[in-house]
């Protein structure tokens, strides 16, 4: 699964790595990132955490054990989110795997499971929550603690090819988004009930080791088992060259607004800024620049 050791400026990413990819649409990096950015999202996690953001989500009631919450557009307001984004490997680390001339950075996402929760994240794709069409679409998922891999992110490998979209459902109460009703997406089957009819992968992860999975790919979590450490990741998500603008049959999340952009327009714009190759060009530079400065960015839930 393309699962190796690397250079503390980054892993260097193999032509198994893109087979890997290409073919499971989902590939396990080991050493992605070195002890300066791990210890760079710890700090921004602990900052969030001390004080969540206006798109959190507390994803447990008050009586179950643990605690699991969600937040997300931290870059917006947080430095070392932001620094990561625009600076760290890990939008070269998407380009290559996609095969893309270029990369977007679209937002980043808090997942916190204390020791002992118990509730799970619920399978889902994560593109059909995203105004976005393309197959150019990742998302790399990194934790800043040991976590086991009965603990772990969990993949169905090959989901990302079944050309299906399921209907995104919350994690909170599992309320469909975009109306029970609608025809324009399947239900999630349930996985969970015949996970042996399914080819699931999870890893054994130190901080630093990343998972890089396809926006249709198949994902969940089961609780966090360690009844002593908290398991908390990172997620960035990343556009490559054919990503475009695209309407959904209700308000997505997070919800981006005044970006100006219409069905059809590249994801390629300074509200979402190109932040690889790091020669950039004019437009990309003015991206990165505003995006830098103080979120001037609309985003809800």
């Amino acid at each position: 699964m393309g699962c190796h050791m690397s250079k503390s400026d980054g892993p260097v990413i193999t032509v198994k790595d893109i087979d890997d990819y290409e073919r499971d649409g989902v590939v396990c990096l080991r050493g992605a990132f070195g002890p300066e950015w791990v210890e760079l999202v710890r700090r921004g996690i602990e900052q969030d955490l001390n004080a969540l953001g206006p798109l959190h989500t507390i994803q447990q009631a008050n009586d179950e054990p643990g605690y699991f919450v969600t937040d997300f557009c931290m870059s917006q307001r947080i430095s070392e989110f932001r620094s990561f984004a625009l600076e760290s490997p890990a939008a070269e680390i998407a380009a290559k795997l996609m095969r893309s001339s270029k990369c977007n950075f679209f937002y980043d996402g808090l997942w916190a499971k204390g020791a002992g929760t118990q509730k799970r994240t619920r399978w889902h794709q994560d593109q059909p929550y995203y105004p976005v069409n393309g197959r150019q679409i990742c998302i790399i998922w990194m934790p800043v603690d040991p976590v086991a891999a009965d603990s772990s992110l969990e993949c169905i490998r090959g989901s990302h090819s079944w050309n299906r979209w399921f209907q995104p459902e919350l994690s909170r109460d599992a309320a469909f988004l975009f109306g029970r009703g609608e025809r324009s997406f399947e239900r999630m089957p349930d996985i969970e009930r015949n996970r042996e009819g399914y080819d699931i992968v999870s890893w054994n992860m130190a901080p630093g080791d990343c998972v890089v999975f396809a926006g249709l790919m198949i994902h969940g979590a089961p609780g966090n088992a360690s009844d002593k450490n908290a398991r908390r990741a990172l997620s960035t998500i990343w556009m490559g060259d054919d990503a475009m603008f695209a309407e959904r049959p209700g308000k997505v999340r997070p919800y981006f607004e005044g970006h100006g952009l219409k069905p059809g327009d590249p994801m390629d714009c300074d509200y979402f800024p190109r932040v690889w190759p790091r020669v950039a060009d004019a437009a990309s530079v003015a991206g990165m620049r505003r995006f830098g400065a103080e979120s001037t960015f609309r985003a809800s839930i």
